[in-house]
């Protein structure tokens, strides 16, 4: 029977681990944001939660995440699309003529209607909501550069690593090459000494006589 670690992933850790994520890919939120909120939720690491989604998670929600993806280029298209028409509307009330006190505001973008206080409150309180969009913009655009550096630093120690163990390799590569021409050597060598010594010991067994012929020595 195979033993389960304690600090093993359950079925429920992945899914809440692949539904904050997809949220926060949708939102236009960082991933690093969504391990840390999964961290907090299943009392866990928010780097524990990357490797495990890097790792297991992310291949089995693909689709998902390719339509998160969409989801958000949809709505940055529509905040965009937002802030445009407050900054027309900005334009049109700036080429607005204003009279003396009491009269009508005149302009071809507005006929017979004079401008309030209150219009101007309701004008500058779009604005301030535009300027907090935006700002919020800002904020995700710098988290997901401070998250793409992070994957670069990463990438680049992990390069170094795999160039270190491949240099390791090829020096272990040429001195087990290196031993082996060495024992081939001393092969060769032992046989020739092994040759010679054979030959050797034939030619001592026979000894020639006074008449010049070899005499067979027991």
């Amino acid at each position: 029977m195979t033993a389960v670690r304690q600090d093993a992933w359950s079925p429920d850790d992945d899914l809440i681990l692949a539904e904050v994520t997809l949220r926060h890919i949708r939102e236009g939120s960082t991933q690093l944001a969504a391990f840390e909120e999964v961290g907090e939720r299943i009392g866990r690491t928010s780097a524990a939660c990357g490797f495990r989604w890097n790792s297991c998670v992310r291949k089995r929600h693909e689709e998902a995440i390719q339509l998160s993806k969409q989801q958000r280029q949809k709505r940055n298209y529509l905040r965009k699309q937002s802030s445009l028409a407050s900054v027309t509307h900005v334009s049109s009330v700036a080429s607005l003529e204003v009279g003396e006190p009491g009269q009508e505001f005149r302009g071809d973008l507005v006929s017979e209607e004079s401008i309030t206080i209150d219009a101007v409150i309701r004008f500058l309180r779009s604005w301030k909501t535009t300027y907090h969009d935006l700002s919020r913009h800002i904020k995700v655009l710098e988290k997901d550069l401070k998250e793409k550096n992070e994957e670069l630093f990463d990438l680049r120690l992990n390069n170094e690593k795999l160039s270190r163990e491949v240099d390791n390799v090829q020096t272990d590569y040429r001195t087990v090459n290196d031993d082996y021409k060495t024992l081939i050597q001393i092969m060769d060598r032992a046989r020739r000494l092994a040759s010679m010594s054979e030959e050797e010991e034939v030619k001592s067994r026979f000894k020639m006589d006074a008449n010049g012929n070899l005499e067979r020595i027991e």
